[in-house]
């Protein structure tokens, strides 16, 4: 997908505006088409070829480089016929080449001099818009992206939810209501506000960096299952933004989150809707503490259902979410750049 179409719901006033959006609309539409009705040569080239496929990361998105020597992708997750490295000596034989933004240096010096006929970049970010800093100057960069945007090219999730066979419903034994886990705090956002409003009704128990009580890695899961309740909250509010704080630090520890992020509808597009608490299914935080405090253990273990039909599974590996370039390479269109970065993720 080259770009994004401005959600519906953007409030557009004058007919002036509306017009330009309109016509904005139609020409974006055109340009999507000729994407994918009109792929290159190299896209069925690219099915047939039978060498592996060839995935440079210019720079690995974490400060450790994992070993990928080897057949990786199989070995690991059964992915074939995919080849990792980091050497940019391989440049002119890369198939694609992933750049991670967080690894992405102001100005194009340190990116590659010039692009092999049929290469595709791939831009790769698993952080918010609102923590994302000069996307402006990499229009007409990227061919993909990589996010935890749905509409991805290469979709990378923090977590889902997979089926599970088992039936069984653990909840761990409750010494608490209410943890919170949080390292970078600061006033401005929604989620300090939240906070600060929701413990005038009830006690939160805080760990981490911002309250001088770290967790070792080891230690997160044991502490936050203790409690009944996990306030799982975004640094920031963004479609499909949905981070650890759901699946590892809640879900996966067997405490209910109560979450604070983007609507409830998109929350349900990956998990069940009895299977955690919003935010904004209160008219206030009073109603919120009331309902956590008095909660019967009857309702509580409804929140558990899900686990009768799925487990958890995160996504914390890089080598993982680079190996499925490769399965979704396939299916990808060709030819075709990011104009506006910057405004495709804002969207």
């Amino acid at each position: 997908m080259a770009q994004a179409l401005p959600l519906p719901w953007s409030p557009w006033g004058r007919p002036g505006v509306k017009a330009l959006v309109t016509a904005g609309l139609f020409v974006t539409t055109l340009w999507n088409l000729r994407c994918f009705l009109n792929p290159s040569k190299g896209s069925r080239e690219d099915s047939k070829h039978m060498e592996p496929l060839v995935v440079l990361v210019w720079e690995w998105p974490s400060k450790q480089v994992p070993n990928i020597s080897g057949d990786v992708c199989r070995e690991l997750y059964s992915i074939t016929g995919c080849q990792l490295t980091t050497e940019r000596q391989l440049l002119h034989r890369a198939n694609v080449v992933v750049f991670p933004h967080v690894r992405l240096h102001p100005g194009r010096d340190r990116l590659p001099k010039e692009r092999p006929p049929g290469q595709n970049w791939v831009w790769v970010s698993l952080e918010s818009p609102s923590n994302s800093r000069a996307l402006a100057g990499w229009n007409q960069t990227f061919n993909w992206v990589m996010t935890y945007r749905q509409d991805s090219d290469i979709f990378i999730p923090y977590g889902k939810l997979v089926p599970n066979q088992s039936a069984t419903v653990n909840i761990p034994a409750k010494t608490n209501l209410v943890s919170w886990v949080i390292s970078n705090y600061h006033r401005t956002q929604k989620r300090a506000e939240v906070y600060k409003n929701l413990s005038r009704y009830l006690h939160v128990n805080v760990y981490g960096r911002a309250n001088n009580k770290p967790l070792c890695k080891d230690c997160l899961l044991p502490t936050t299952s203790k409690s009944r309740f996990y306030l799982a909250f975004e640094n920031s509010i963004h479609r499909d933004y949905i981070t650890e704080k759901l699946w590892r630090n809640s879900l996966l520890a067997g405490t209910v989150p109560v979450v604070l992020g983007p609507p409830r509808a998109n929350y349900e597009q990956f998990v069940p809707a009895d299977s955690f608490i919003h935010v904004d299914d209160f008219s206030s935080l009073e109603e919120l503490a009331t309902f956590l405090k008095t909660m019967n253990s009857s309702r509580y273990q409804q929140f558990f259902a899900w686990q009768r039909r799925f487990s958890v599974k995160l996504y914390t590996d890089w080598r993982e979410r680079i190996c499925t370039i490769c399965t979704a390479y396939p299916h990808l269109p060709r030819g075709c750049l990011y104009s506006n970065l910057q405004s495709w993720f804002n969207s």
